[in-house]
């Protein structure tokens, strides 16, 4: 009775890799199909534009009507103390442009490194080219996320120049610009989005609002 145990469990065993070798081949002839990771489908609306030309504002532009402007509002939820700065805020993909206004010569806040390490606010000359360099150190503090970042002249049809920067990678800004008129009047925007940065499931609404920075800088004139 043992010795017939110990034959049905050999021949098991002997038997166990041609019963793989099938399976095998019948796995390799099977068909597979990935799954791939879906997002939710955004019904994008028609796009419409309104101007904005407030009273007291060195610049007007047009604005999606599907947007709401921000005035005397925070920055980044810190408190400025420049008045021409704004947030046009998309509430339908929880995102903003956050729009910062400087003249060039004048004078603003800055935060300042002290001796300790601890940051204090100082009032310095708004100097074009510093605030050109501050704009790209900006920009590439994305750069441990980002895999990529290009920057772009503008020439807008109301006579402005500016740069255009596109980063690549779930960074929390892909898109970004700045206008001047180098003696003047100095504009940098930003679009942020109230969530965690996923390029792939960002990216068509990175690119529909895209169309929308682009309608504001072409549209926007300096008074």
């Amino acid at each position: 009775m043992k010795m017939l145990k110990l034959n049905n469990v050999k021949n098991k065993l002997e038997a166990f890799p041609f019963l793989f070798l099938v399976f095998l081949l019948v796995s390799c002839n099977s068909t597979y199909t990935s799954k791939k990771q879906g997002y939710f489908k955004i019904d994008f609306p028609k796009r419409d534009y309104i101007k904005f030309d407030d009273p007291g504002f060195p610049f007007s532009f047009e604005y999606p009507a599907y947007a709401v402007v921000e005035k005397g509002s925070a920055y980044f939820d810190s408190a400025t103390s420049n008045p021409f700065s704004i947030n046009i805020d998309f509430p339908s993909f929880n995102g903003k442009i956050f729009m910062s206004y400087k003249v060039v010569g004048g004078k603003s806040v800055y935060k300042v490194k002290a001796p300790g390490g601890a940051y204090r606010d100082s009032v310095g000359i708004n100097v074009f080219q510093n605030m050109v360099d501050d704009s790209y150190k900006l920009t590439y503090k994305n750069d441990i996320k980002a895999y990529s970042i290009e920057d772009s002249i503008m020439h807008t049809p109301n006579h402005i120049t500016g740069i255009f920067f596109r980063l690549s990678g779930n960074v929390a800004t892909a898109k970004q610009f700045l206008l001047s008129d180098t003696v003047h009047n100095f504009l940098r925007g930003a679009l942020y989005f109230d969530a965690t940065p996923n390029e792939d499931s960002l990216h068509p609404v990175n690119d529909f609002l895209q169309e929308d920075m682009k309608h504001i800088i072409n549209t926007l004139r300096w008074k």
